[in-house]
């Protein structure tokens, strides 16, 4: 019996677990290690905090996805040990494996930042890519009178890296529904030069934070938070004042993987990028935020990984090349507010281009342009989610972003 072991059942080990159980033989043997028992829909934070979903939506039964045939154990992790092909759990159960797939994600570290340990962290500093953070800023929203509103990121890479600038539109067009828009100046505080961080999207972006009246500071590279004096500062002495601040703590991958001496300086397995195959240890493999890929830390990036990953490890496994490689391709919905949303398509090598998507000149979604189909494509996504995403059924989407219906001239 041959034994796959998957760290990690959030998006990107629930997609592989049930890929591989539908394609693996009976002699192999797949076991699931996570210390959760629950799984969130992490897209959903993004909507607590103006009462659009509840915390209640956005989470489910990890059992109810993960294949039958997997052995599922829910415990931490202690160690990887790779030149023992095994894991050692924190009771001190040993597992071992032939095949080794790390899906142990991206984790907030708001220690990694001076001042946001502080005691005002849940009172004037809050997140939203936690659910108890999302919860705690949709309290501290509903009873704000106004003042002055600042969304940071700390530094990059972060999960779904448009989720900041969908909260600002999101905050803007909450406050105006409250009445209170006049009272409340917004600035949206980012390390990046511009908006995003390719050229026209960050454009178009950037126009649309123009439009809603949201000051933009770039090339923050926040130092410290001074909750005492409630300012953001910089390394170079910069200094931006808040009353509400909602930050985007430093993204790491999980502490096991700088423990087990498989990480880069931020905690993420160093794998090749067309395949996701470590660089170090030839039967270990590191899908989702755990991967060191140079491309968003996405849901979308993770289902087209996915896809690519089982077909090369089917391969791998029977010690043939593997062929199938992995473009970077990612898209992702931004809610703009107002019943509206924008879509952007890309992958390593080309930025969001203008045009319709899926299908070339039809649709139904127009990239990088406000539109209702849009941000009903974003509310629908949850559906999609729990019912065929995780689940590892076949999307009517091609894992390799495609130029057709793309618009090239004049797209700046």
């Amino acid at each position: 019996m041959k034994r796959v072991l998957i760290l990690g059942a959030g998006t990107a080990g629930t997609m592989v677990a049930n890929k591989l159980s539908e394609r693996l033989g009976d002699d192999w043997a797949i076991t699931i290690v996570d210390q959760d028992e629950t799984h969130h829909y992490q897209p959903g934070y993004l909507f607590i905090p103006f009462g659009i979903y509840r915390p209640e939506d956005v989470v489910k039964p990890k059992a109810d996805f993960l294949p039958a045939r997997a052995d599922t154990i829910h415990a931490a992790i202690d160690l990887i040990e790779p030149a023992e092909n095994q894991v050692r759990l924190d009771d001190g159960t040993i597992i071992d494996y032939d095949y080794l797939v790390i899906a142990t994600g991206a984790h907030l570290r708001p220690d990694e930042t001076p001042g946001l340990e502080s005691d005002e962290y849940g009172k004037t500093v809050h997140d939203f890519y936690t659910l108890e953070g999302a919860k705690n800023l949709a309290e501290a929203l509903r009873y704000w009178e106004g003042g002055r509103l600042v969304v940071n990121i700390i530094e990059m890479p972060i999960k779904c890296p448009v989720a900041p600038l969908e909260f600002t539109f999101l905050a803007d067009a909450y406050f105006q529904e409250k009445g209170i828009r006049d009272d409340v100046e917004i600035v949206y505080v980012t390390p990046l030069d511009a908006a995003f961080t390719k050229p026209i999207a960050a454009k178009h972006l950037g126009d649309l934070l123009h439009t809603k009246n949201v000051h933009l500071e770039p090339d923050f590279y926040l130092e410290r938070v001074d909750t005492e004096n409630k300012k953001l500062v910089s390394y170079d002495e910069r200094e931006v004042p808040y009353d509400l601040l909602v930050t985007i703590p430093l993204n790491f991958g999980a502490e096991v993987i700088a423990k087990s001496g498989l990480g880069n300086e931020m905690n993420y397995v160093p794998v090749d990028n067309k395949n996701f195959l470590s660089k170090k240890f030839d039967n270990i493999f590191a899908v989702g935020d755990a991967a060191d890929l140079p491309t968003s830390k996405a849901g979308s990036v993770a289902h087209f990984a996915v896809e690519v990953f089982t077909e090369n490890f089917l391969r791998h496994i029977e010690g043939l090349p593997m062929i199938e490689e992995f473009d970077g391709h990612a898209n992702c919905f931004i809610e703009s507010g107002h019943g509206k949303g924008l879509l952007i398509d890309f992958n390593y090598d080309t930025e969001p281009l203008p045009g319709k998507y899926p299908l070339p000149g039809i649709g139904p979604f127009t990239l990088l342009k406000e539109t209702e189909m849009n941000h009903w494509g974003k509310m629908m996504f949850k559906w999609v989610y729990w019912n065929m995403l995780i689940k590892g059924k076949e999307l009517p989407l091609p894992h390799e972003m495609l130029m057709a219906g793309k618009v090239t001239e004049g797209a700046k």
